[in-house]
This record gives structure tokens, C-alpha cells and sequence, in this order.
């Protein structure tokens, strides 16, 4: 059992601390963020569950009524091979410290989807004063589109069920339809994918966990990549300039083109858009995405090898 919580803790250091230093500073998810985006999620499982598996047998290790509910339906054989009666002094402080980590967790995700949800209702009621004229208020528009008289050009989504996609007059006058279809359709790629799930869950940990590298890449990046990602979305279907010329348009009076630091994103997506990094090949993305699907099975293969050796 010692052995065990010792892999566990060296593997979630690892990919806390310097994995994801080393991918920030690397080029490729710049032209692959979806991959990106995944590589991102499977090292936050990874920690996530090198601490629950950790907890698992660090309270079956201290905890006898723990270790009975937990091993009750595994031969003696596999009980006696994780040796929990000899748990070194130092587990019982590290399963506190990890049960005291998971309440934390849990509450921060907690929190920030309560808080979501209070932006979205703020949100909603003030659609609602901007568009009176709409029947029974904003649930009651028809279609997944509403238009907001507004010489401001803007166009945002809303997450929901279904989502929102809301667009202004402003933006509709600017844009020529190719570009209003880019603006679009970036969009509604932000809403298939599910971003705002990504972004609650980033935002949460960084909250919680501000001093932890990975978590505090993870925020500053997941929210990077899924522009990105939906840049790529648009850019398929409506063309790498018009996608580009319809961001410029869109963002022009936020400064899309100033070196502020604020709008360097914005920036950096015109630049990507018109010229294109070269992308991956399709045999590198599949090896990153298995590779990187198969960085969680760790935390699972060192908790359940001792079991499965005394099986054997």
C-alpha cells in the first residue's frame, strides 16, 4: 500500500507541475486545440484521480470500517496484498489532507456553478429589457437566434438548453452575410462543443487550487483554446479570410489590432486565420489523443495492480 501511494503521488505531481509548463510552451496546440483541449482534460483527470484513488486507499488504510465496506467483495488473498494494517504513520495525515482537497473541490465546482447560473439569469432578465416586444419574455422566442436592436456589433452565445445565440443590429449592418455566417457559426461551434461546461470546470479549479501549475495553465489556456477551436469551426465552413475579416469587424472599436494586453488574443486569432499554422498530420493527432487517453488508465493500473498480482 505504501508503494501504491507513493506512484500515486509521483504520477500527480508530474502531471501538475511539469507537464504542464512544458505544454505551454509548446507550439503545436496552437494549430491542434481541440487536441489541446484534450490533452489538457486528461492530465486534470489524471490528478483528479490519483487523488481519489490515493484517498480510497489511504482511508481503507486508516479506517477499518472504510477498508471492510471498501474490500468486502475481494478474496483475502487481494486484501492481504495492499498490507493495509501496516499503514505508515504518515497516511493518515495525507488522507485527511486529500479528504480535506476533495470537500474543497467539490465546493468550488459547487460554487461556480451557482454562480453561472445567477449570471445567466442576470443575463436573461436584462434580454429581457432590451427586447420587450418579445411574447412571455426571452424563453418564449422562437428559433435559436435573437436579434437586438443595437448599433453596438456584437454577437455572443448564452448557454442553455438550448443555447442562445444572440446577434445586434450593429453587427448585422457591419458584417457582409459571409462574414455574419463565420460569426455564426464560431458561435454555435462554442455551443456544440460544450465550452461553457470546460470553462466553469477551469475556472473552479484555478479558484480553488491557484497555486497549482496545471489547474492555473489549465483556466488560462482552456479559455485561449476553445477560441481557437471555434475559429477553426468557422473557418471550415466560411473560409480562413472571411473568418478573419468578420473577427476584425466584429472587434475593430475593442482594438482588435492594439498590442494592449487585453486584446493580444484577439490579435493572435486574425494573425493564426490569415496564415494558417500547418496542422498535424492525421497519424501525430491520433498518437496525442490515444497517448493522452491512456495518461488516466495510470492512477487505475497502480490502485488495482496489487489486487490483480495476488490474483494471478
Amino acid at each position: 500500500m505504501t508503494v501504491c501511494l507513493l506512484l500515486l503521488s509521483v504520477v500527480a505531481v508530474t502531471a501538475a507541475v511539469p507537464v504542464p509548463r512544458a505544454l505551454t510552451r509548446a507550439s503545436w496546440p496552437e494549430r491542434e486545440p481541440v487536441v489541446a483541449l484534450w490533452v489538457w482534460q486528461c492530465l486534470v483527470a489524471t490528478v483528479l484521480l490519483c487523488c481519489v484513488t490515493a484517498l480510497a486507499l489511504g482511508a481503507a488504510a486508516v479506517f477499518g470500517t472504510v477498508r471492510a465496506q471498501l474490500f468486502a467483495p475481494a478474496p483475502p488473498a487481494v486484501t492481504a496484498a495492499y498490507d493495509l494494517s501496516a499503514a505508515p504513520p504518515w497516511a493518515a495525515a495525507l488522507t485527511v489532507l486529500l479528504a480535506c482537497g476533495a470537500a474543497w473541490t467539490t465546493a468550488m465546482l459547487a460554487r461556480e456553478l451557482v454562480e453561472a447560473r445567477r449570471r445567466r439569469a442576470r443575463a436573461r432578465a436584462h434580454l429581457r429589457e432590451r427586447a420587450p416586444d418579445l411574447p412571455a419574455g426571452l424563453p418564449a422566442a422562437k428559433g435559436p437566434l435573437l436579434v437586438l436592436e443595437d448599433e453596438y456589433p456584437d454577437a455572443w452565445w448564452m448557454p442553455g438548453s438550448p443555447p442562445q445565440l444572440i446577434v445586434t443590429t450593429g453587427a448585422l449592418h457591419r458584417l457582409t452575410g459571409h462574414q455574419l455566417d463565420a460569426v455564426l457559426t464560431h458561435e454555435r461551434g462554442h455551443a456544440r462543443a460544450r465550452h461553457d461546461w470546460l470553462l466553469h470546470l477551469s475556472t473552479a479549479l484555478a479558484t480553488g487550487f491557484p497555486r497549482v501549475p496545471l489547474f492555473a495553465h489549465f483556466c488560462d489556456q482552456t479559455h485561449r483554446l476553445v477560441e481557437l477551436a471555434a475559429d477553426d469551426t468557422a473557418s471550415r465552413r466560411c473560409g480562413h479570410l472571411t473568418t478573419a475579416l468578420a473577427l476584425i469587424e466584429l472587434n475593430q472599436h475593442r482594438g482588435v489590432l492594439s498590442c494592449a494586453s487585453s486584446h493580444r488574443l484577439l490579435g493572435e486569432r486574425v494573425d493564426r486565420l490569415l496564415e494558417p499554422p500547418p496542422r498535424l498530420g492525421r497519424r501525430h493527432r491520433a498518437l496525442t489523443t490515444t497517448t493522452a487517453a491512456l495518461v488516466p488508465l495510470l492512477p487505475l493500473l497502480i490502485a488495482f495492480a496489487p489486487g490483480l498480482t495476488a490474483l494471478s
